[in-house]
């Protein structure tokens, strides 16, 4: 067990390189280290997560420094979850841009792609807050790689904005590191915890800035109102792999803040005082209410399924702004469901978009050759992600809505999520009929009126050669994220237990805390 819990970073850090230098011409090589690598960062984090569902909390002392002076990953039940959904997530991109070419537009998609793995991971398992701004920025420089991937001038001016948005994340991160270490003199987490609680009300400013300011860079990573205008435009000008994989991205920032502000800023330390969910709700809330009046107003599918995205992290964030451990168990929930029914979006999105003549516009045309496995491929993610039953955003956003109730925010948690759940469904609703049902009703009309009819609808040029037929290897990553939604809905009960046992570990920060600081304590590596 000693080395392992190192490997989901060490893996594709090792492998990024050895594609960059040696497999760079040859992409069936890129593919095939690609793949065999993805793999086995799913394995290894299933078994890491099968080693923590005890409970026990396991710390690897890089150097074997102690901590608070040497650099410490940390791994317990909720990092090991969001392991596992990073990788299984990553192996389903990564099976999409094989089989649709997209990896093939440019020489260093896989190298990037391991890299982008490596910060995530990285971001995960991190004990200490400087090395989160460490593996956020090995993220970021990746991502910003892949967002241009394939070229073209709305991805350049998209990808233009993404870096603006995260350099200045990434300034007021540093500048709220420097003003929590000047409070407290440590940026170990387990650290901080100590140290924040036992400063003296009168002394606890500072600490209360970095706290601000902290939350404000987390809320630029998950996209939560008012720093949330960057995602639409990135994410629909992405290419449709790398889109897909972005929906981990602001998990991050959930995950940043789920941590940071329970175990160290957590509502009974003076310094914070539940300042962090008192912004936090109202955000969220106004978040939900955008990502669901963009999801209405869309007049594109990449754009519509963005703002979809907006929402569920608006959603998500609800849940977490109450900081209890029901509402943090509901707020994981939410957050593998909402991964991967993005994920389906984007994937199927880029299967209907190379098939249409006018790309993701939402406009009638001709029925493509497979019109009825997309429609119903479509309408299976849109459930999920509306979150109707019988797939886990239902129960997702149940388990919201329950975990919201006696809370002081609870009715305009309660409001905000069942009106924006109906515009969304509304929205994906005209979406789908646009899409589907009504460029069937155009060919019925077509072939009813004969020639003449096609004539007048301007098509006088020669007969455009039919796109391909998507085959099994393209549609299957597609039809894996949606048998996960299914999954998470049958599976519901053991899923939610186990995700109990990690908000119940992460609230009691004391488990946390004595395996960093204490040599040779719990989990000690």
């Amino acid at each position: 067990m000693s080395h392992w819990i190192i490997a989901p970073v060490i893996l594709p850090a090792l492998l990024a390189p050895i594609i960059a230098f040696v497999m760079r011409h040859d992409i069936t090589l890129a593919r095939a280290a690609s793949l065999a690598g993805t793999i086995a960062l799913a394995a290894i984090s299933i078994g890491l997560m099968a080693s923590v569902s005890a409970g026990d909390t396991f710390v690897y002392r890089l150097g074997d420094w102690p901590a608070p002076y040497g650099i410490v990953l940390v791994l317990d039940q909720l990092s090991a979850l969001m392991l596992v959904l990073t990788s299984v997530l990553a192996l389903i991109v990564v099976l999409h841009a094989a089989a649709s070419g997209w990896d093939g537009r440019g020489r260093h998609f896989h190298a990037l792609f391991q890299f982008q793995l490596m910060g995530i991971c990285g971001a995960f398992l991190t004990g200490d807050a400087f090395n989160l701004f460490v593996f956020f920025e090995v993220l970021l420089i990746a991502s910003y790689g892949l967002m241009i991937h394939g070229g073209g001038r709305a991805r350049l001016q998209a990808g233009l904005q993404y870096v603006v948005m995260n350099l200045a994340g990434s300034t007021l991160f540093l500048f709220a590191l420097g003003t929590l270490y000047a409070s407290t003199g440590t940026l170990n987490i387990a650290d901080l915890a100590v140290k924040i609680r036992e400063l003296p009300v009168e002394e606890t400013a500072l600490a209360r800035v970095a706290a601000i300011l902290l939350m404000v860079v987390f809320l630029i990573k998950a996209a939560i109102f008012p720093v949330h205008f960057w995602l639409p435009g990135t994410y629909s000008n992405a290419p449709a792999p790398v889109a897909a994989l972005f929906a981990i991205m602001t998990k991050v920032g959930a995950y940043a803040i789920i941590r940071i502000h329970t175990i160290v800023f957590g509502p009974d330390v003076a310094a914070t005082g539940g300042l962090i969910g008192d912004w936090l709700m109202p955000a969220a809330a106004v978040t939900l209410a955008i990502g669901a009046l963009g999801v209405l107003g869309a007049r594109r599918l990449k754009p519509m399924i963005s703002f979809a995205v907006v929402g569920s992290m608006g959603t998500l964030m609800l849940a977490v702004s109450a900081f209890t451990p029901q509402a943090t168990t509901a707020a994981l929930y939410y957050a593998l469901h909402s991964t991967f029914a993005a994920a389906a979006l984007f994937l199927l999105a880029d299967l209907v978009i190379s098939r249409r003549p006018d790309g993701d516009a939402l406009s009638t045309q001709p029925p493509l050759s497979q019109n009825g496995l997309f429609a119903a491929l479509f309408f299976a993610a849109a459930i999920g992600m509306a979150g109707m039953p019988p797939l886990s955003g239902f129960l997702g956003k149940l388990i919201i809505l329950d975990a919201l109730r006696g809370t002081p925010g609870m009715t305009v948690g309660w409001a905000t999520i069942l009106i924006g759940s109906l515009l969304i469904i509304v929205g994906f609703a005209r979406a789908g009929s646009t899409l589907f049902w009504k460029s069937t009703a155009v060919l019925t009309r077509s072939e009813g009126d004969g020639p003449d009819y096609a004539a007048s609808q301007g098509d006088e040029g020669p007969p455009q050669e039919p796109p391909a037929q998507a085959t099994a290897f393209q549609v299957a990553p597609t039809m894996s994220a949606i048998a996960i939604l299914a999954l998470l809905s049958v599976f519901a009960g053991p899923v939610t237990g186990y995700l109990d046992m990690a908000a119940e570990q992460l609230h009691d920060s004391s488990g946390y805390v004595n395996a960093v600081l204490q040599p040779g304590g719990e989990g000690e590596q």
